[in-house]
């Protein structure tokens, strides 16, 4: 077992509401978000990623309160993205619990936050966001803005490496062709930028079981990101845990 991979649990939130949709869009009403995040923790879930799916939209993260109930209870490394703009914004959010923070539509706008979040509280702490979407023309995959909806004209692995050597210390890449379908990941995708970026890359979007997940282990990520899996209840972490070990992958 020389692979080893973080399993995370991804939960998108609106209007305080955890949601799940394809493709980013069809969105469902789940629930509470901090129950579930509980819930995952209890379970033994390594991480858990906080995404405000509707926050570039109103220029602002509305998940302080969640983010605060939730390390009340929760003791394991919180990444929080969406809304985030500013130095300001991340050392707000950082007060009250989280870890890290995702940074996708400010960066595209001004890749200088990159930098500046870094500096200001080290690079571990700062995540590059990066939603893809394959070309129309199926050559290469291009960065979007806004959970999906908007161009950046930026090339995916380009961008990846721009944002690693600025002071990314991780790359969250969400796959929207597959987000959602639980089919598999885009692993010629993963397997491209591991090989062109020296920061643990966390894959999100269509793992739909073990073997999704180990799959995108063999092309290089270092954390896998669930949702409907586990939110729908198709299986528990335990349970996912030991089918990627049997696998041949070790999980915490």
């Amino acid at each position: 077992m020389d692979k080893k991979i973080r399993l995370i649990s991804r939960l998108d939130v609106k209007n305080n509401f955890l949601v799940k949709g394809i493709q980013l869009e069809g969105l469902r009403k789940m629930g509470d978000p901090h129950d579930f995040a509980v819930d995952y923790y209890k379970q033994g879930i390594d991480e858990i990623l906080y995404m405000d799916i509707v926050a570039s939209l109103y220029n602002r993260n509305n998940l302080s309160d969640i983010v605060l109930r939730t390390t009340g209870d929760v003791f394991i490394p919180i990444t929080v993205g969406g809304g985030l703009r500013s130095v300001d914004d991340v050392r707000s959010i950082l007060q009250k619990g989280a870890d890290k923070v995702a940074i996708n539509t400010a960066a595209i706008k001004d890749e200088k936050i990159i930098t500046e979040v870094a500096e200001a509280f080290g690079s571990q702490c700062m995540v590059l966001g990066i939603e893809a979407k394959k070309r129309r023309d199926a050559a290469g995959w291009e960065a979007y803005t806004d959970n999906g909806r908007n161009h950046s004209g930026k090339d995916v692995i380009e961008w990846a490496k721009r944002g690693a050597a600025l002071g990314a210390g991780e790359i969250l890449l969400t796959m929207v062709d597959c987000e959602g379908l639980e089919r598999g990941m885009e692993n010629e995708l993963i397997a491209e930028i591991c090989s062109e970026v020296n920061v643990p890359v966390i894959v999100s979007g269509g793992c739909g079981c073990a073997k999704d997940a180990v799959t995108a282990a063999n092309a290089g990520a270092s954390a896998v990101a669930v949702a409907s899996i586990l939110h729908y209840k198709k299986t528990t972490v335990p349970a996912l845990k030991q089918e990627i070990r049997d696998l041949g992958v070790l999980v915490r």
